[in-house]
């Protein structure tokens, strides 16, 4: 963006701090995401030209909104399928409700239907966390693209054709009605959370961790909770993202290699992220209305809490799981309790728990079930068994980091045992 340097700044910041708001209230106003874009950036091309002159207005923000608004109405007025009677009924609640509230052109609500367009059930997953990082996040094209391994211009399609889905299927970008609202709002928070994962273990590349992914999808998490105090599972998901990411200052050496949980420098871990996300967990336990997001967050809050890897209170994390299992049965979840009751009652027990995961057949391509099958087995003496089982997670695993750390481990037997660490957070 040209111009004197301060109204190059503040446009900078107009574009950081409220392009995503803008564009959401457009959106809802028109129906119509590209269309909302399209005059957003028309907005910020005017605020280019006009500002160093007339200097930056008192509120940019309300500014570049009005600028766009009467963007998109001139557009609209140019298109001859858009009927008058249509028109005047759109330029009509725009009005009312900037008389109703003047301060409040760019309103949060309107952040958060765009959340529920964004992940609406008729798209599909990858799909919609494209539209939450670009349209909530304010990540460009590019940088989504970087994040997810992805060529650019293929994600670039992708985001046209879910636009034109937004369009034809008249998605609303509004908050469901109370009836839809609990089943919708468990979507978002999968998308949310699928982010953070992403970011906590690439799923390829050189890097075991993406800190650029765990901090948009925290940023999403503070978004939801601000936007959805009373709800505990937003809150338990935020705290879940918070005390998870509290230990990625010591998760990798200096050479990027993963360093497993037993092995971290406890004392680099955020206290500032555990006391936040412990707080934050507090109140959502508060509610008595716990689920699974509240529950993951109460193993990572004995996690981050624990003095010492041996005396972190396993018995406790197991019976979580356990919980976890009984709300919603998973295989991966049984994984996760399998390493806790392993380290609470010994590797026989831990091996019982994953014998039916590994017969099942469901988790054959899953790294991580292998890697614990792996540290379980050597831990129960059975060294031929395990080595096949280690061998089976290096064949599964994508991030070469990870890779690595697992190789090591196969070779480096016969030491303490240290509970494998498969990258990923709690289920």
């Amino acid at each position: 963006m040209a111009g004197p340097p301060g109204v190059t700044v503040a446009l900078e910041r107009a574009y950081r701090d409220e392009w995503t708001a803008i564009v959401a209230t457009l959106a809802r106003r028109l129906g119509d995401l590209q269309a909302a874009e399209d005059a957003v950036s028309e907005a910020f091309a005017a605020a280019a030209r006009t500002w160093p002159g007339d200097g930056v207005p008192p509120k940019p923000g309300a500014w570049l909104t009005v600028t766009a608004w009467r963007k998109a109405v001139d557009q609209l007025r140019s298109q001859q399928h858009v009927s008058k009677a249509g028109l005047s009924e759109l330029i009509s609640a725009a009005a009312e409700e900037r008389d109703t509230d003047p301060e409040a052109v760019i309103m949060e609500d309107d952040r958060l239907g765009m959340i529920f367009a964004c992940c609406h059930p008729a798209l599909a997953p990858e799909v919609r966390v494209a539209l939450t990082l670009r349209y909530v996040a304010g990540l460009t094209t590019r940088e989504i693209a970087a994040a997810f391994l992805t060529p650019e211009p293929t994600l670039a399609q992708r985001l046209v054709r879910a636009k034109r889905k937004i369009r034809g299927a008249g998605i609303r970008f509004e908050v469901p009605p109370a009836g839809a609202l609990a089943a919708r709002l468990a979507g978002v928070q999968a998308v949310i959370y699928l982010v953070f994962n992403e970011g906590y273990t690439a799923t390829g590349g050189p890097g075991l961790v993406r800190v650029d992914l765990c901090a948009e999808a925290i940023w999403l998490g503070r978004v939801l909770h601000r936007l959805l105090p009373g709800d505990a599972e937003s809150a338990g998901l935020l705290a879940l993202m918070l005390l998870t990411h509290s230990h990625a200052p010591a998760r990798v050496d200096a050479a990027g290699r993963p360093v497993l949980l037993a092995e971290q420098d406890r004392s680099r871990w955020s206290r500032e992220l555990i006391a936040e996300g412990t707080a934050v967990l507090d109140a959502a336990l508060e509610r008595r209305s716990p689920g699974p997001y509240q529950l993951q967050a109460a193993i990572a809050a004995l996690h981050a809490q624990a003095p010492s890897f041996e005396r972190t209170d396993w018995a406790q994390i197991a019976a979580l799981y356990g919980e976890l299992a009984r709300r919603g049965p998973s295989p991966v979840i049984e994984v996760n309790r399998a390493v806790a009751v392993g380290l609470a009652d010994g590797p026989l027990a831990g091996l019982a728990v994953l014998e039916p995961v590994l017969a099942a057949g469901e988790l054959d391509g899953y790294a991580p079930l292998h890697a614990a099958h792996a540290d379980l087995l050597d831990r129960a003496g059975r060294a031929d068994e395990a080595t096949a089982a280690w061998t089976r997670a290096i064949e599964a695993t994508d991030n070469s980091m990870l890779r690595e750390e697992l190789q090591r481990r196969m070779a480096d037997r016969g030491n303490p045992p240290a509970a494998v660490d498969s990258g990923r957070p709690p289920p």
